[in-house]
């Protein structure tokens, strides 16, 4: 049986205050292409469907559009909540859905039911696990104590009959410890919301969402499929792919990606002004793509967004990289503060601010502007 493995759709994200909802349909129609043409049995979407616990008008019509159109080709389809998204929105119309094989998550109540799928090897069994917390799961198990992520994830897996003699696959949404994060994933600080993935080992496969680069943790078999999109420009290295999982026979699973090709992608450029805005630069970049700029310029350029916008219309972020933005130097103005000029004090301030020494122009322009300053006072 073939599964395509998604996860952290996020859909209706903003990036930079950039609408991210037409470059989600276009990876979606390509997702469905790779659907039909890679013949899957079922869909896994491991969670953050939403990128808000209360997603847009926009955002809900993008997602049922996805989910209408690959339940059309008669496969199973497994959702489940993740940490952006409310876990009654996910679950409503779970009993309804079914008829047409899109199973929900549902609120989490202590359990995790199993969904049986069948293929010429047996049985394979299906269990969802929304994203849950310690305080999620604590009012459950009044006997057992849980004081961690790790804890919580354990009790409940811990407490489902799992029948190890069958192929059994779990959808997640947790950061299992040791996994590599990115700068658009929301975890907590001190990873106290870090799981083992030595909690996983009674499933074939582990189908996680949360962590926004493909990767595996632990086995091969334990895996974040990653973000179809990237999300921010900690992921401008990613390649962003859709996982597939082929099972056979127990024991016997291979995972195959297929590279998933955005509209416009996310990278970074770095240089001087006059060098990434002449035509023998750029002529052989995508200047459609979502850019972040760093300009190596001592000077700021007056309006630079405004200007760069004319060659890269979706720049998303402008940073300088010089010596203004290094490593400040340590000097003590206030030194022998009573003996300095206002001039002195002025240059030494620029200094501190800018990394280097004003120039000569700069000096002779702040004497005379002082000059006038007084010259008004007295």
């Amino acid at each position: 049986m073939k599964f395509i493995h998604l996860s952290d759709l996020h859909i209706g994200k903003k990036v930079n205050e950039f609408s991210m909802l037409e470059d989600q349909k276009y990876i979606f129609e390509k997702i469905i292409s790779i659907i039909e043409q890679q013949k899957i049995d079922g869909v896994f979407i491991a969670g953050d469907v939403y990128d808000k616990s209360i997603p847009s008008r926009e955002a809900v019509q993008v997602f049922d559009d996805f989910l209408t159109k690959i339940a059309s080709k008669n496969i199973p389809i497994f959702v489940i909540s993740g940490n952006h998204d409310a876990p009654e929105r996910i679950a409503f119309g779970a009993e309804m859905m079914k008829q047409s094989k899109v199973y929900l998550s549902p609120v989490f109540d202590g359990n995790i039911n199993e969904v049986i799928l069948k293929d010429e090897y047996g049985e394979i069994a299906i269990y969802m696990l929304p994203f849950v917390k310690p305080a999620t799961v604590r009012p459950f198990y009044n006997d057992v104590e849980i004081n961690s992520y790790n804890d919580a994830v354990k009790t409940v897996i811990e407490h489902t009959n799992i029948n190890k003699n069958r192929r059994n696959i779990l959808i997640a949404h947790q950061f299992v410890t040791g996994a590599e994060k990115s700068n658009s994933e929301d975890i907590s600080v001190g990873g106290i919301d870090n799981v083992d993935a030595e909690v996983f080992d009674d499933f074939d496969y582990v189908a996680l969402g949360h962590i926004h680069k493909p990767q595996f943790v632990g086995r091969e078999t334990i895996r974040y499929c990653g973000t179809p999109l990237k999300y921010s420009f900690s992921e401008v290295n990613h390649k962003k792919s859709a996982c597939i999982v082929i099972l056979r026979e127990k024991g016997n699973i291979s995972i195959e990606k297929i590279d998933l090709m955005p509209q416009k992608d996310m990278c970074e450029i770095k240089g001087y002004y006059q060098e990434i805005t002449a035509l023998c630069y750029y002529k052989n970049i995508n200047v459609q793509n979502y850019m972040h700029i760093i300009l190596k310029d001592e000077q700021d350029i007056v309006d630079a967004i405004a200007k760069l916008r004319s060659i890269y219309p979706n720049i998303m972020r402008l940073d300088y990289d010089n010596k203004r933005t290094q490593n400040n130097q340590k000097i003590d103005i206030t030194e022998n503060i009573e003996y300095k000029t206002p001039l002195q004090l002025l240059q030494q301030f620029y200094e501190i601010q800018n990394n280097c020494a004003m120039t000569e122009e700069q000096t002779l322009f702040s004497a005379r502007i002082m000059e006038k300053i007084w010259e008004v006072e007295l």
